[in-house]
């Protein structure tokens, strides 16, 4: 079966416009969460958000362009160049080269998409009336047209696929870009997810169905993933980009490696629309542990969990007692840790974010805290790592996410190894 690696990375989000610079603050238990700026919050009982601050949409595209493009497509288009330059398989015109383009899949995801655009039309059409509609308003809102945005920069030809799952998105395409190289129906594959929803319309409706933190005096200290004080997410907004490469083709031309993709599963809930539970997600984690384990003839160490770890009550706990289930007990699960309470949910975005970090951890042998930890809940009590990294030679390491709809995606990165 053919091996696939990751030879590129990218990221923006509320913390950094590049991966370094989030990564370290991620590390350093520093937050981005703060009072919103992006519209008027004085009607909403919800008023903080890890917003991405001063960021210019013409340093990513001609000025003219930028109004074609929801900033949920301006963020894609920042992580993903990153990832390109960082894989080194552009040129100075930031395409791929003839020989590669036919046999490069562009894998988008988002939760949403252009939300902003969708809930700004809507106004003009109702006020104005539909003939002030903007003829942008269709292309820069559907969600797969941060795939068509992203190919078109890159000159990438092979399939072109998106993925709208809720908040398992990113992990989603992760996988779906690994499935379609494993198949043969592509060499390399971009992945990325991208997500901005910070809009009256998002936060409203997340407001209203009682899922957000409300510390609105303490933006700072209202995510906190698997405290007992938790009372729901923050959102957020960015992108993570990946490049995945059939290893083969990754070694011929020199690539550098990150790591390999080693498993990945998928599930549904079949239970509720916006209620967890703990089995779906344990038949995900299970069933990316199980080809991880097969995949490396019977035994495997995960050495780090990235957890969906959202600040929900509901969420934390059920996360928990399935990576207990996974594990066999409290005392055999690794350190696992959610960088939620850093960036906020960027929601459809935040697998591939996470999945990035996760690299990034191998790489520099270090897990990224969990803060704003300060209230053990009887249910939550695995190594959550508290507020303070810990360095860690980090092997294998599993990251998960679950979105809205019952859905489930996890993945599992093993260091390179011949």
């Amino acid at each position: 079966m053919r091996r696939v690696v990751i030879t590129g990375v990218g990221m923006i989000n509320s913390l950094g416009h590049n991966c370094d610079e989030s990564f370290d603050k991620i590390v350093a238990g520093e937050c981005g969460i703060d009072t919103i700026t992006l519209f008027d919050i004085a009607e909403y009982p919800v008023q903080i958000a890890g917003e991405v601050k001063d960021f210019d949409p013409s340093t990513v595209m001609e000025k003219k362009e930028v109004k074609k493009a929801d900033r949920f497509i301006q963020l894609g288009l920042k992580a993903a160049n990153e990832a390109m330059k960082d894989a080194k398989i552009v040129d100075e015109s930031n395409k791929v080269s003839e020989d590669m383009a036919e046999r490069f899949a562009m894998i988008s995801a988002s939760g949403i998409g252009g939300l902003g655009n969708i809930e700004k039309n809507s106004v003009v059409c109702q006020t104005q009336g539909p003939k002030r509609i903007t003829p942008f308003f269709i292309p820069s809102a559907l969600v797969n047209m941060l795939g068509g945005f992203v190919s078109i920069e890159h000159g990438v030809r092979g399939p072109n696929l998106s993925v709208v799952t809720a908040c398992a998105a990113g992990t989603h395409g992760i996988s779906e870009a690994f499935k379609t190289i494993i198949c043969g129906g592509a060499d390399r594959a971009l992945v990325v997810g991208a997500e901005s929803a910070i809009c009256g319309a998002g936060v409203g409706g997340f407001a209203a169905m009682k899922a957000l933190a409300t510390r609105n005096e303490e933006p700072k200290r209202a995510s906190r993933p698997f405290d007992k004080e938790r009372e729901g997410f923050v959102m957020g907004e960015g992108a993570g980009a990946l490049v995945l490469e059939e290893l083969e083709s990754a070694k011929a031309r020199g690539a550098k490696i990150y790591a390999e993709i080693i498993g990945f599963g998928e599930s549904g809930d079949a239970n509720h629309i916006t209620s967890p539970v703990v089995e779906g997600p344990y038949r995900a984690m299970k069933a990316a542990y199980e080809m991880a384990k097969a995949k490396l003839g019977g035994t495997i160490k995960i050495d780090y969990v990235n957890a969906h770890g959202t600040s929900t009550p509901a969420n934390d706990k059920n996360e928990t007692a399935a990576l207990k289930m996974l594990f066999g007990g409290k005392e055999n699960c690794p350190p696992v840790s959610s960088t939620k309470g850093q960036i906020g949910h960027c929601l459809g975005a935040a697998g591939a974010i996470e999945a990035v970090i996760c690299l990034k951890s191998m790489e520099q042998g270090i897990i990224p805290p969990t803060i704003n930890y300060e209230n053990p809940d009887e249910d939550c009590d695995l190594d959550y790592v508290p507020n303070v990294a810990r360095k860690a030679n980090l092997d294998i390491v599993m990251s998960n996410s679950f979105g809205f709809g019952g859905t489930n995606g996890v993945v599992i990165f093993k260091k390179y190894s011949n």
